[in-house]
């Protein structure tokens, strides 16, 4: 069962960093689960959501989605606290997937991730609230994640929905204009690479959320992955960038 409760003025995350103004918090009731997580939500513009799946876990995801959201006016939609296990330094810790009905640890083979009924209710409860959020048919849906992974660490990986060849080639100009623009102001930060499918292969492909996930509501989609040093060192650089390549990515039209 998931508990609404009314509208309030403070959501606080697990790590107590997220806070929205005028947000409804829908804490997740999974009685038998270790925890109980909350998803944040709040409408902007109809039909175009920007969300977090991870917001406790992969670190920083959150505030991030928080500023792109206040800087596009899109609707935005934030989970936390649905970390199973800690994370070590030998392995990634173990939690529900929310975007998809799963749970699992992150960077693990798909075939290691397993679906249970606690992982289909939160899953069902996180779709809700981006439904919630779009206000109406999802038209364009940006989703943040954040990775640690070496051989990520000098790019920014989006996957896509809704976006041919020709259309992710347009988008990887556009990014890397956006990019170039801001970072000639700030020589001391360092370019990431954007790789945006299908033009370019990407490590994180979110088969999952685009089969049995979140990925299969919106017409057009960017599951976008960060590493460290663009939630961390360069975050607020790296959120302005998305921001405004966001801002005007809906715009582009799709490819022929």
């Amino acid at each position: 069962m998931i508990r609404l409760s009314s509208p309030i003025r403070r959501c606080a995350s697990v790590a107590g960093v997220l806070v929205l103004s005028g947000c409804a918090a829908a804490p997740v009731d999974l009685p038998s689960a270790p925890v109980q997580g909350h998803i944040a939500v709040r409408p902007g513009r109809p039909g175009f959501v920007v969300a977090a799946p991870h917001g406790s876990s992969d670190a920083d995801s959150d505030e991030i989605a928080v500023e792109i959201a206040r800087r596009t006016g899109f609707g935005l939609v934030v989970a936390t606290g649905f970390s199973l296990e800690a994370e070590t330094r030998a392995r990634g810790g173990r939690r529900y997937k929310v975007n998809r009905p799963l749970e699992g640890v992150p960077g693990r083979p798909a075939s290691e991730h397993v679906v249970t009924e606690a992982a289909r209710r939160v899953y069902e409860a996180y779709e809700q609230r981006v439904r919630e959020a779009a206000q109406g048919p999802l038209r364009f849906y940006a989703e943040i994640h954040g990775n640690n992974r070496r051989q990520c660490a000098g790019q920014i990986e989006i996957a896509t929905v809704g976006v041919d060849r020709e259309l992710a080639l347009r988008l990887r100009a556009l990014a890397e204009l956006v990019r170039d623009a801001h970072l000639r102001a700030n020589p001391e930060i360092d370019r990431l690479d954007v790789l945006i499918e299908p033009a370019d292969a990407v490590t994180y492909r979110a088969s999952g959320a685009k089969r049995d996930g979140i990925l299969r509501l919106p017409q057009r989609a960017l599951h976008i992955e960060l590493p460290r040093c663009a939630r961390r060192d360069f975050r607020e650089t790296y959120t302005t960038i998305l921001a405004d390549f966001i801002a005007q990515a809906v715009s582009l039209p799709a490819g022929r």
